[in-house]
Parts: structure tokens; sequence; C-alpha cells
């Protein structure tokens, strides 16, 4: 049997963590020069010798990028065990803060949903060769990547939108389901994963808990109604959608329980961290 090998394309922040603890030999594309990666327009190559491919790279405006350039080559590919796309719970739409889970038909509501979705059918078609894993991310947070460098860098704003929450995965947690579904024996098929923590929280809890951790002042709060006119296209496309996401079929599923099943346990575990890696 061909030794196994992964192949990821777009090495990104989730894919890297991932990469990490993949438990075997491991290769990510970029389109840009970065140090372990392969160029993604030369991927071929590395299609055909891969027995586990993940993408990470969101669709954009033409579609997805991967199977716009490789569907071809995918499936022409001889070793295949296994396929997984990081997609996102944007698929979902709005449900005016109602719940969600993995038997949830999506429903989008803007056009970067809707990309979401064209995606996953895309990723599905192979499913009739081997299994697919679409796993679908809440708001990724983790080291380098949360409250706390918003709060450093003076850009942290708790935000006033009684009822609004939101679902957050963090990094390492995303790691681990992803790995676990990769390594699971099961046959051809598509399964769709929910990788959201337990406990869907308002932003302004999350920007309060990071500050009380720092010891510091939380930021004054804002009203979303102040805040709107200032926000990009894309904040206020991230704001007009309010729903809540389970994830407990997902982790039944794949046999592990969430390591920070609450923005919480994720922020001390990172704080911890960093402390740890400071000089002393």
């Amino acid at each position: 049997m061909t030794e196994p090998r992964l192949l990821i394309f777009g090495l990104g922040y989730a894919a890297r963590a991932i990469a990490a603890i993949a438990g075997i030999d491991s290769i990510g594309t970029s389109r840009s020069a970065q140090p372990g990666c392969i160029p993604f327009e030369a991927a071929e190559p590395a299609i055909a010798t891969a027995t586990h491919l993940l993408a990470s790279a969101p669709p954009g405006p033409d579609g997805d990028p991967v199977l716009a350039l490789y569907a071809d080559a995918i499936h022409r590919a001889p070793h295949l065990r296994w396929i997984g796309y990081l997609s996102s719970t944007v698929v979902y739409g709005n449900r005016d803060g109602g719940w969600v889970d993995e038997d949830t038909p999506p429903r989008p509501t803007q056009a970067r949903g809707y990309r979401r979705v064209e995606a996953e059918t895309a990723w599905a078609v192979f499913a009739s060769r081997c299994p697919v894993d679409i796993f679908r991310l809440a708001g990724i947070y983790g080291p380098g990547r949360s409250a706390f460098d918003d709060l450093r860098a003076g850009r942290a704003r708790r935000m006033i939108k009684p009822g609004h929450q939101f679902g957050r995965i963090h990094r390492d947690d995303i790691a681990r389901a992803v790995v676990a579904g990769m390594q699971q024996d099961r046959p051809p098929g598509t399964r769709f994963l929910n990788l959201a923590d337990d406990e869907p929280s308002e932003s302004a809890d999350v920007v309060s808990e990071a500050a009380g951790l720092l010891g510091i002042e939380a930021p004054a709060p804002v009203t979303f109604a102040d805040a709107e006119p200032t926000m990009s296209a894309m904040a206020r496309s991230f704001w007009a959608e309010n729903r809540k996401v389970a994830s407990r079929k997902t982790q039944a599923a794949l046999g592990l329980l969430w390591l920070y099943p609450s923005y919480r346990e994720g922020l001390r575990a990172i704080l911890s961290q960093e402390r740890a890696d400071s000089p002393a």
C-alpha cells in the first residue's frame, strides 16, 4: 500500500496546525514563496502521490480555485483515500438567533454563503470514490489571532447588539477534528461536520473576558447602531446574520470533545501559552 501522504491546498493558519499533528508526510501549497510549500500552480505531481487531500482555499466569484485548476487531476489521482474541505457555517445563513445542526439544510443569505454551498457540492462529487468530509467552521481564533491581539493593538471594540451570539472554534480543535476525520476508516460518501464550540456568545463578552485576563480595562461599549456606518462591507455581512451552531453530532461522529468548549477555556489556554513562551 502507498505510504500515506497529505496534500493541503492553502497552508494557512488552521492548515498549518493540521499538518503539525497529522502524523503523516504532509505538504502544502501557497501562492507565495513559503518554506515547506509548493507553488499552487505546480501541484499536479503532488496530487498524483497524495493519499489524503485537504482544501482550505475559499471560493471566489469564479468558484473554487482548486477545482478550477485541478478537478481532472483529482479525478485521476490513483491513491486518494480521503478528501476534506474546510467550509464555513455561513452556508446556514441568517436564522434570527435560532439553532442549526449538522442535519440542517443550508440556506445562505449572502453571496459568500452561496459560493460556499456551490463549492461543497463540487467537492462532494468525489464521494463516489472515497470519503469526503465537509467541515463547516465557525469563527476561528487561537494563538496570534484572538481578542488579546485586538486589545493590545487598540482595535478591539466591545460591540453591543443584545441577543446576537456567535460560534467560535479554536485552531487546535479544528486540527484535532480534521485529523480525527482523516484517520477514520469509513466507506465512500459525504459527511457534513460542524466545527463550532459549545457556547455561542456575544462578541462583547469575549472582549470583556480577554481584558479581564490581561488585567486591563475593557474598551467602552459601542452600540451596533453607532458602529455600523463605519464598518466595512465584510464586517456588515458578518453582523447581518445571527445563528447558533450545534456540533454535538460532529463530536460524537469523530469520537472527541472540544478541548475548548467555550471562549473562556480557549482564551485561558492562549494566555498561558503566551506566558510560557515569553522570555523570563
